[in-house]
């Protein structure tokens, strides 16, 4: 039974730091990665996502089609684009907005077959292979990103055309796995938490029991894929079917402890998993949710929210295995998380979902953005070391500045969906509560009547003010960073209920609270248990993580050490400095070059300050040093 429930896309109306990176969204990304689509962007990766869907259309015409262009899941960066386009419409009408998105709705509609089918791949060519090699061929994984498009763009606009397009498809995806009993699940998971959506949204039964199927019968058979690849003589990338751990297919959901493999399919799937045991109040289904999420947060996850280590399979490693070099730590399983929590959260007003939430979204997502919203990372290292970083074989991965775009275009679109429905994560209502998960700045009109006018400059301030309209109980997070919290309420200092982390205040039309955190900066240590990190020590703020960059300390960081027994100070917000943000000075030591590779002698060191800036910030002045973990004098 759902603990808390999401808000209206439309009930949520920007401002301060939230709506700064909304704006940025709407005015840059939005349009930016339109062009992208449309193969009219300047020095970028070709998407043909635009040609895909007029091909398919015409060769379910009998006209001549162009081949398919792109990777096997190209169509799911046109559900992400219109996602986010629908929560942008839905806080900032656009006539020329709307007018696009309707324009590729069309072409989409006219691209899905007379049975439903709707994949532009096996459209334009092999038809027989439809349905072949769910391992690889990811037609539901599109198929529920276009889901999720359907259901935002009718909750936006209350048009239809594409929420019908995606129940017709749902239909047929029923017929297949359900009415005719084909064996199979996804390769890639989505639909699941997409059909969860599309229950609620077109309220057809089928979808739950679409959604229920796919999670309960995941790893029920976990030699499903080989007897697959048995049956075919073809495949996209050579995927391994007994990889049962890559694939989290090994057991069945209820029987997994460890997060694994995949990350972002890990987390995608775990996201459906904690919808449907809120909806249907599934208690053991979230209880493997919750071993799960404890496998993440407690052993898996680096302290800038972002999950998967290593770049084989763009996956989760072992317990403590958190190298900061090599780090994969892709933008698209930070927003999974993200995802997650907010579900957990459904199940469970607890706020150390909201915390990491939180995490994930202040440091690894934002850091995949470059401040024009032109440019982006895949992979969010926690070190970066111009020479090495980039280059070596080992770290070829971890890039040291943004690109433009990516053959594989899975991360932009996503991180433009995820902060254009902002809102939905950072409030919830259940009767007469609202819940405040993050500290967001602006209006919101909840479904029971009630409003919130929230004043911030967070996360550079750290006093949130509430004004409230309506009556009831205001239940807002108190995150475990802060050492020190004060609550006032109507010009006086009180002592709520605190449970789970929530402070539950009874509040009336008028009234006032101020929530007053602990904006010291404050070292943070690693478990003795991460090899990688022995010794050293991060530096954060609120909910945020710095870093070092060469720009702000002669160019080079790898010779600094901090101490943490010094104070660190503060410096005046900077409107003009990356964007608008807070250095901090540490002290500590610099190193003195040493000659030769090595050497006996003792290094020298000098007491120095040393500078840091938000990690969501750092490569946005060209090709430097970085690091997040610093030695310890």
């Amino acid at each position: 039974m759902k603990t808390m429930e999401r808000i209206s896309p439309k009930a949520y109306r920007s401002e301060g730091f939230a709506g700064k990176y909304m704006e940025l969204v709407r005015r840059e990304m939005i349009p930016y990665q339109y062009k992208v689509l449309r193969d009219e962007a300047e020095n970028t990766e070709r998407s043909g996502v635009f040609s895909n869907f007029i091909n398919a259309g015409r060769a379910l015409r009998g006209e001549k089609a162009e081949p398919f262009y792109g990777m096997v899941f190209q169509d799911s960066d046109a559900a992400k684009w219109i996602e986010a386009a629908a929560y942008s419409l839905a806080a900032n009408p656009d006539s020329k907005l709307m007018e696009e998105a309707d324009e590729l709705i069309d072409l989409i509609a006219a691209a899905q077959d007379e049975d439903g089918y709707l994949d532009t791949r096996f459209t334009i060519s092999d038809k027989e292979k439809r349905w072949t090699n769910l391992l690889e061929a990811h037609e539901l994984y599109c198929a529920g990103h276009m889901m999720e498009a359907a259901c935002a763009y009718y909750e936006a606009t209350g048009k239809r055309k594409l929420l019908d397009v995606m129940e017709k498809n749902a239909e047929h995806i029923y017929r297949r796995f359900i009415e005719d009993k084909a064996e199979g699940y996804p390769g890639h998971p989505e639909i699941e938490l997409a059909l969860m959506k599309m229950y609620r949204a077109a309220g057809n039964p089928h979808c739950l029991e679409l959604a229920k199927h796919f999670i309960d019968c995941r790893g029920a058979d976990p030699r499903y894929y080989e007897k697959e690849k048995e049956k075919r003589d073809w495949t996209v990338w050579g995927n391994n079917p007994v990889d049962y751990e890559y694939q989290q297919s090994g057991k069945p959901v209820r029987e997994q402890t460890e997060a694994a493999g995949h990350a972002v399919r890990a987390v995608y799937l775990y996201t459906g998993m904690a919808d449907l045991a809120s909806e249907t109040d599934d208690k053991e289904l979230f209880a493997a949710c919750r071993r799960l999420w404890e496998s993440i947060v407690n052993k898996r996850m680096y302290i800038t929210g972002g999950i998967g280590s290593v770049v084989q399979g763009e996956a989760f490693s072992v317990d403590y295995d958190l190298p900061s070099d090599t780090a994969y730590s892709e933008t698209c399983a930070a927003i999974g998380l993200m995802f997650f929590a907010s579900r957990m959260l459904e199940n469970d007003v607890n706020g150390e979902y909201g915390d990491v939430m939180e995490q994930a979204f202040y440091n690894t997502v934002l850091g995949g953005i470059q401040l024009d919203g032109k440019r982006f990372f895949y992979v969010n290292p926690l070190e970066s070391i111009p020479g090495i970083s980039g280059k070596s074989p080992t770290h070829r991965h971890a890039l040291t500045t943004r690109p433009g775009w990516y053959a594989c275009a899975c991360c932009p679109p996503n991180a433009s969906r995820l902060i254009s429905s902002l809102g939905q994560y950072a409030y919830g209502e259940k009767e007469k509560t609202v819940f405040c998960n993050l500290y967001a700045a602006g209006e919101v009109t909840f479904s029971n009547g009630m409003k919130l006018r929230c004043e911030t400059e967070y996360p550079y301030d750290f006093n949130i003010s509430y004004s409230v309209s309506g009556e009831g109980v205001l239940a807002v997070r108190i995150p475990h960073w802060s050492g020190k919290c004060e609550i006032n309420k109507n010009g006086a200092v009180i002592s709520p209920e605190i449970k789970k982390g929530y402070a539950y205040i009874p509040v009336s039309h008028r009234d006032m609270v101020m929530l007053s955190l602990d904006g010291t900066p404050r070292y943070a240590y690693p478990s003795e248990k991460i090899p990688a990190l022995s010794g050293k020590a991060a530096l954060c703020r609120g909910p945020l993580v710095y870093c070092f960059e060469g720009a702000d300390n002669g160019g080079d960081v790898i010779s600094l050490s901090v101490d943490p027994a010094e104070a660190v100070r503060v410096c005046e917000y900077d409107e003009a400095f990356l964007g608008g943000t807070q250095k901090l000075i540490a002290r500590g030591y610099k190193r003195e070059p040493q000659n030769g590779l090595y050497s006996c002698a003792a290094p020298k060191k000098t007491p120095c300050e040393i500078y840091a800036v938000p990690y969501s910030l750092w490569g946005n002045r060209g090709e430097n040093q970085m690091r997040v973990w610093m030695e310890i004098c």
